[in-house]
């Protein structure tokens, strides 16, 4: 199980916590460090069952700066998607849980923790 974090959020936090207290193994990413590749965003993409915009935080400064509302949301601009939020990884939702049994859950409620940890 991996995490994907932004240590300044609350939420990361939390889930860390919530991950922690169960006793999960599971490795951190920092991913505003560890920047996840195109590659690696589309395979989270499809363990979350989600699209790139789903998983987009639209009320960045950078969201706003590229004009990402206002950005098809069909098949042919889903590259583009993908390439912003590699190239502005603080667009992308967090924290994400990939699961060991090759899902993935944006855990930002407790919950959604404790769905990735019903998944090992």
């Amino acid at each position: 199980m991996e995490i994907w974090i932004n240590p300044a959020c609350s939420e990361c936090r939390s889930a860390v916590g919530l991950l922690d207290a169960e006793g999960a193994e599971y490795t951190v990413r920092r991913y505003l460090e560890d920047v996840p590749s195109e590659d690696e965003i589309r395979e989270v993409l499809d363990r979350l069952g989600l699209e790139p915009w789903d998983i987009t935080r639209t009320q960045e400064a950078a969201a706003k700066e590229l004009g990402l509302k206002e950005w098809a949301r069909d098949d042919s601009s889903r590259d583009r998607w993908i390439s912003a939020l590699a190239e502005h990884p603080k667009l992308i939702q967090r924290p994400i849980i990939t699961a060991d049994d090759g899902s993935a859950v944006v855990a930002r409620t407790e919950d959604a923790v404790r769905d990735a940890l019903a998944r090992k």
